[in-house]
């Protein structure tokens, strides 16, 4: 039997081939973390879920979160700010906590993402397959979770260089298996501890380990397919990301996506009136804190000109001080464009 051909590649986009190991081991926390929502209702019916379990789900799931928004994107992937070198390696271990994926792998699937956006080469824009109803309802899928098992990664080498070259970095990406152990590990030791029993620990994995994973796992991945579609786009962008204001809060402010396609480097997403962004107060916090530096908030006369609509031009935050700033943007290690 011969081999299946393999796709020619795209000029100016570079891939490795995926082994399928890896794609049993992504294929595992995709279905098991699912398999737990499936059995949420009935565990919990079952008198299985108590404040240590809700408590325990909370802090992982906030660490995990904040690690992928502020640590893993707009921190390491676009450079958004500077922080002293233990703030970054605690937010690149907090942003592992998510199990998406080492920290260069994840640099570089989005850096690629944002170089293709919505083009071919695009490692999971939804609209690969066309513009009728299936086509995009087939993309949909793809971009939420297919692009997963597509049996090809973005390089390292090319698209996060920065991360490979720094020590401390590059040391927390190849203990990434470490830490996906400890990720799911502490909340049942911890259960454990704080209830002093077998059920505390077994119940605080299900909890806080599986429930929360699913959760980090398919709100990030709807930025991806959702956020890419549904919505509406006041920004001008060269592809179809969208704002969608019902994943705000639980993407901690990812779901302001037209505007970070349009400014990628800002800091903050949510940049008209009424768009929370957890993430950017976050940010701010750490700034006053002395825990980020040269961050780089959005530009008030930059987003008018981007907008579609000038008339809207009233709606942008320019109460927020840090909007003032005029620092250009660089944008790190450049993909191929």
């Amino acid at each position: 039997m011969t081999a299946a051909p393999t796709a020619p590649p795209i000029p100016g986009i570079v891939t490795e081939p995926m082994a399928r190991g890896m794609k049993v081991t992504i294929g595992l926390f995709v279905a098991v973390p699912l398999i737990a929502v499936a059995l949420a209702i009935p565990v919990a019916w079952g008198g299985w879920l108590g404040w240590t379990d809700v408590i325990l789900a909370g802090i992982f799931t906030f660490i995990a979160a904040m690690g992928i928004t502020v640590g893993y994107h707009r921190h390491f992937t676009h450079g958004s700010f500077k922080s002293p070198r233990w703030v970054s390696g605690a937010l690149a271990i907090a942003g592992s906590m998510a199990i998406e994926g080492s920290l260069s792998q994840w640099v570089a699937d989005h850096r690629r993402h944002h170089a293709r956006s919505d083009e071919e080469g695009d490692p999971h824009s939804p609209w690969r397959y066309g513009t009728s109803h299936r086509a995009v309802a087939k993309g949909l899928l793809f971009a939420h979770v297919g692009w997963l098992f597509d049996g090809q990664q973005s390089s390292i080498e090319r698209y996060a260089p920065d991360i490979v070259a720094d020590p401390m970095l590059n040391g927390i990406s190849r203990r990434f298996t470490w830490i996906v152990v400890a990720s799911i590990a502490l909340p049942a030791i911890l259960g454990g501890l704080i209830t002093w029993s077998w059920m505390g620990a077994l119940t605080a994995l299900f909890w806080a380990s599986l429930i929360r994973i699913a959760l980090v796992h398919h709100v990030t991945w709807s930025i991806n397919s959702i956020c890419h579609v549904y919505g509406n786009r006041p920004f001008t962008t060269r592809d179809r990301s969208t704002n969608n204001r019902w994943l705000a809060l639980p993407s901690l402010g990812e779901s302001w996506h037209n505007l970070h396609h349009a400014e990628p480097t800002a800091a903050r997403h949510g940049v008209l009136k009424g768009q929370i962004d957890v993430s950017a107060a976050i940010i701010k916090g750490m700034e006053r804190l002395h825990l980020a530096h040269d961050v780089r908030w959005p530009n008030p006369a930059r987003l008018a000109a981007k907008l579609k609509d000038p008339a809207m031009s009233h709606r942008i935050r320019g109460w927020h001080a840090g909007l003032a700033t005029t620092k250009p943007a660089p944008r790190g290690p450049s993909p191929d464009k």
